[in-house]
């Protein structure tokens, strides 16, 4: 083996082990911000209080900014970090990204949501095709093309639950596919920083924007926690953290083109805990669609990893 093929592989396996780590930490915040739209009708902690999806930004920002301050501080780097015009077209993305994603949540099926939410890596390949002038394969857009049909017959059996018929608002279909491209762009962004600035002064920006405009809109509807509720909303920031960190990792790892579709994953992680957990049962129409998924990402990156090596 030559030295670059060992670099490639190196760097590719930190790649995907950073993206597989940031969906699964993805999963379980999502899982809370599910359940505290459901308040006390959900039935895996009994007593919950109904939070709004903005509340839960907030305090997923306050959490996250102040562990990115004290990293930042002891590390010495930058408070404000160095390419001020991507880090906020970074935080603004990403805080829009995850505050209409978060209200998909609280008012579609999670498998839904999540389904939809996961159309960011088609978004992320076409602005960075636009904006960082990636190179994509005409084969790949055929595997592409793929992983999204297979997003799609997910999507559709969100839809159709075997025990109760599920309606869908289209506004919130419309603001999860918005949530997604801003998602896009937000990865983008942090493409664009990798020679530029640390990841944790990229991910400190969300939170820099967030926490005012999530503070005065929670000024309206404010929901005070009780009891668990205050170690949920310390967890949900910690593993958000744990994410954006991973993510930000994963993308300095390797072209978003070649990590991104990794992160269909979630749509399966999102399938499973709504079977095991959520009781939401599904036909094998699903296990169809994971399939197209898992066909079209693999065979992508095995494409796109060979065009690297060449």
């Amino acid at each position: 083996m030559n030295e670059k093929y060992l670099y490639f592989c190196s760097h590719m396996k930190k790649g995907v082990f950073y993206i597989i780590l940031s969906g699964l930490s993805f999963l379980v915040v999502n899982f809370f911000v599910k359940l505290f739209g459901m308040g006390a009708e959900n039935n895996v902690i009994p007593g919950l209080q109904r939070i709004p999806a903005h509340e839960l930004v907030l305090a997923r920002s306050i959490i996250s900014f102040t562990i990115s301050s004290c990293i930042i501080v002891y590390r010495g780097l930058p408070f404000f970090g160095k390419n001020k015009k991507w880090l906020t077209i970074r935080g603004f993305s990403g805080m829009m990204a995850l505050t209409i994603f978060f209200q998909s949540i609280q008012n579609m099926p999670i498998a839904v949501a999540s389904t939809i939410q996961y159309l960011a890596p088609i978004f992320t390949m076409l602005f960075a095709m636009a904006i960082l002038k990636e190179k994509i394969l005409k084969i790949q857009w055929l595997f592409v093309i793929t992983a999204f049909i297979g997003v799609v017959l997910i999507g559709l059996n969100g839809v159709i639950q075997s025990d109760a018929p599920v309606s869908l608002n289209p506004l919130w279909v419309g603001l999860g596919v918005l949530s997604a491209a801003c998602s896009g762009i937000a990865y983008v962004a942090i493409v664009r920083l990798k020679p530029t600035d640390e990841p944790i002064n990229i991910v400190s920006y969300f939170p820099m924007m967030a926490i005012p405009v999530m503070s005065f809109w929670c000024l309206f509807d404010f929901v005070m926690p009780v009891g668990i509720e205050w170690l949920i909303l310390i967890l949900i920031g910690i593993c958000t953290q744990i994410a954006q960190i991973s993510l930000t990792r994963a993308l300095h790892c390797e072209s978003a083109s070649v990590i991104m579709p990794f992160q269909y994953l979630g749509s399966v992680y999102a399938f499973l805990v709504g079977y095991l957990i959520l009781d939401e049962r599904l036909n094998s129409v699903v296990m169809v669609g994971v399939l197209v998924i898992l066909v079209g990402v693999i065979f992508n990156t095995i494409i796109r990893s060979n065009k690297s090596l060449n």
